[in-house]
């Protein structure tokens, strides 16, 4: 697996908001995208946080929250990233490590240029016998 890279398994294009995207609007990506999570970007395509389901859980938990809240004001901030050229091995380490579902792609010149998450993974894994 050393030979299989992050670019080879990872998911693109992605569904991403800008910071100031309302919550809403963000919920309704993910709903119509059957996805978990949304990247949030800035205006070169930097990767400037994330927002997930598991976001959606706190933010319904905190009961305070209005449609027209920015998706800056739930997102999370503090991120992992990995590359495309990356293999898989390192990639699946860094999920389990930190405890999360799925990881940011970035490229130095591109920024963010796909997603990669534990159904990927078992996916490449699943055919590759």
């Amino acid at each position: 697996m050393e030979d299989i890279f992050v670019g080879r398994v990872m998911s693109a294009p992605i569904q991403t908001v800008t910071p100031d995207t309302p919550v809403e609007e963000a919920a309704s990506v993910m709903r119509d995208n059957d996805i978990s999570s949304v990247v949030v970007v800035d205006e070169e395509n930097g990767l400037a946080g994330i927002l997930t389901a598991t976001d959606f859980v706190t933010i319904a938990a905190d009961g305070a929250i209005t449609r027209d809240d920015p998706v800056s004001k739930y997102m999370s901030t503090d991120l992992v990233t990995v590359t495309a050229d990356e293999p898989i091995v390192d990639a699946a380490d860094t999920l389990i490590e930190h405890g999360i579902h799925h990881v940011p792609v970035v490229d130095d010149t591109a920024g963010v240029i796909g997603m990669i998450s534990t159904t990927d993974i078992t996916a490449y894994l699943s055919t590759a016998a």
